[in-house]
């Protein structure tokens, strides 16, 4: 039930992704084909209206006895000027709305089409679309004329542009054509995108739940301990301390784990939401280290293990020195826990790459090959057994890698030719 559950979770959320895929696709493709129409339909009829304002500025500068377009080869002023465009037809009007020119037209042209058309002054002064008998398109210019000694009123300038009109026609179509090609490959791109982007959801979802099972499976171990160690000494009120000192003292151990185990999942809960804020400054690398170092000297003489340093780092760097010193202290305790007597622990810095390299070896009993690259994930243990005798629950070195990431360092961990485990670190300086 519950991962069925999950699973309609997912496939909502996937669904919800592709069609916001699928809208911003749809967006896109039909304002880019609005924009290249416009311009594709912009260029076709520059020509014409060029032509048309060219032909009437010739008109409106004429002189008043004289309104005709002379030909190219006329003498004159207008010799070197482009000759008028054959597609233009000039139409006169006057007052009365008629056209006076029928001769200049061409009388079968005029009786086929346009004895019938009527003049529209509404858009005087525009170049404007119209349609004769409403099949042949046209496109025309009209305007006053500045003659006031003939009886024309209006010049209309006309020119067809079937050819125009059958090429915006035809990529229109060749434009829906594509876009419609386009849509249809947009919701596989769609689909595509939302199983990728569902992908690390998946992934956060999946680990956020074994991060919340895996933690309450270790708050509840210790909690369960303390518990029964309580309820036991509560049926024997009048007994003395010292004949429940046993029972006390794995209740404190107990309650000590409980304690780190809250801290490090508050540590790991605030670097997981970016609330904590680093507080850097200048370190001296060799001498932070042998400073930290020096206890960790001593509690390996006592168990009879071999501790050395190679300190070669002679510099500064800026870190933040609270977090540093947790993550050599995580490292170093778990040195200690995963060697046994002679086996020997070493610390070595020194520059490389205008970095600082920081590395931690051990002789001891190693980590597998194919357990190293989930030794970062949290609550992960190589050998639970063991580590709960330890007292480890997972999270150190999850903590650890995420000190290094946040000084822009990185961290890896290799096994040693002989025995035991390397843990390299590189910092900035």
């Amino acid at each position: 039930m519950k991962e069925m559950f999950k699973n309609k979770i997912f496939r909502k959320q996937q669904l919800k992704y592709m069609v916001l895929n699928l809208i911003s696709f749809t967006v896109i493709f039909t304002i880019f084909g609005l924009i290249i129409f416009s311009q594709v339909q912009h260029t076709l009829f520059t020509k014409t209206d060029e032509e048309l304002l060219m032909i009437k500025e010739r008109m409106v500068n004429d002189t008043p006895n004289d309104t005709r377009i002379p030909p190219p080869n006329d003498k004159g002023s207008r010799q070197n000027e482009r000759p008028k465009n054959p597609r233009i037809m000039v139409i006169k009007w006057n007052e009365n709305d008629k056209i006076v020119n029928q001769d200049e037209i061409g009388t079968l042209f005029y009786d086929d089409y346009l004895e019938e058309y009527k003049l529209d002054k509404t858009n005087l002064n525009n170049i404007t679309n119209t349609d004769v008998n409403n099949l042949y398109p046209f496109r025309y210019l009209l305007f006053e004329d500045a003659n006031d000694n003939d009886e024309v009123a209006y010049i209309q300038l006309m020119i067809n542009i079937d050819a125009e009109q059958n090429i915006l026609n035809n990529f229109s179509k060749l434009l829906i054509l594509c876009s419609s090609i386009f849509i249809l490959l947009s919701i596989s791109a769609s689909y595509f995108l939302s199983k990728k982007m569902m992908k690390p959801i998946i992934h956060s979802w999946n680990k956020q739940a074994e991060f919340v099972e895996n933690a309450s499976h270790e708050l509840r171990t210790p909690l369960t301990i303390i518990q029964n160690k309580l309820e036991l000494m509560l049926t024997t009120p009048h007994e003395k301390i010292a004949n429940k000192f046993e029972n006390i003292a794995l209740s404190l151990s107990e309650t000590r784990r409980l304690s780190k185990l809250t801290t490090d999942l508050l540590t790991l809960a605030r670097a997981d939401s970016a609330e904590t804020q680093l507080e850097k400054k200048n370190l001296h690398v060799d001498s932070f280290v042998q400073s930290v170092c020096t206890p960790y000297i001593e509690i390996a003489e006592s168990q009879d293990k071999h501790f050395w340093l190679k300190l070669n780092c002679d510099m500064m760097m800026n870190a933040d020195e609270t977090r540093f010193h947790q993550l050599l202290v995580i490292l170093l305790d778990n040195a200690l826990k995963y060697t046994g007597e002679h086996d020997s622990i070493g610390v070595k810095t020194y520059e490389q790459d205008h970095k600082v390299v920081l590395e931690i070896s051990d002789t001891g009993i190693g980590i597998k090959d194919e357990n190293i690259p989930y030794i970062f994930d949290r609550f992960y243990r190589e050998d639970k057994a063991r580590t709960r005798e330890s007292g480890g629950i997972g999270l150190g070195l999850s903590i650890a890698q995420w000190i290094v990431s946040a000084h822009g360092g990185s961290i890896k961990v290799s096994p040693n030719e002989t025995a035991g485990t390397t843990f390299k670190i590189k910092l900035p300086m």
